[in-house]
């Protein structure tokens, strides 16, 4: 038996498009979550939250199971590997330490005088 083809990017980052999918994915991050539970702070239809957890599900992002006769739903962080692999490809560039950035700039800055320039002096070749 083959193993299971991991989920696109594509049905990944579709279903991260989603605030609503976010938010679920954030609230399953603390724990495993009854459906009826994780619809509860959403305005919205059992049956709406179901559909973006199916999406959810889709994309590998979670699993659901039956629990007796209540469907739990649970994170799936190794599915989101393919997405992080393909965003940290973007990464080859060093990452951007801003205190020692800004220390340079003060230094930078501090070299610079920064009174008031004074008026130049009128450029005696344009006269007339």
């Amino acid at each position: 038996m083959l193993p299971p083809t991991p989920p696109s990017l594509d049905a990944i980052f579709a279903a991260l498009a989603d605030p609503t999918r976010r938010a679920i994915l954030t609230m399953l991050l603390e724990d495993d979550m009854a459906v009826t539970d994780v619809a509860e702070p959403f305005e919205m239809s059992l049956a709406a939250v179901s559909k973006h957890l199916t999406i959810l599900t889709n994309a590998g992002l979670i699993s659901q199971e039956k629990r007796g006769r209540v469907k739990w739903c649970k994170l799936e962080p190794i599915a989101m590997a393919a997405a992080t692999t393909w965003i940290q490809g973007f990464g080859q560039f060093e990452p951007v330490d801003f205190d020692a950035f800004e220390k340079f700039l003060e230094t930078e800055l501090s070299a610079i005088d920064l009174s008031e320039p004074e008026d130049p002096e009128p450029d005696a070749s344009k006269a007339g």
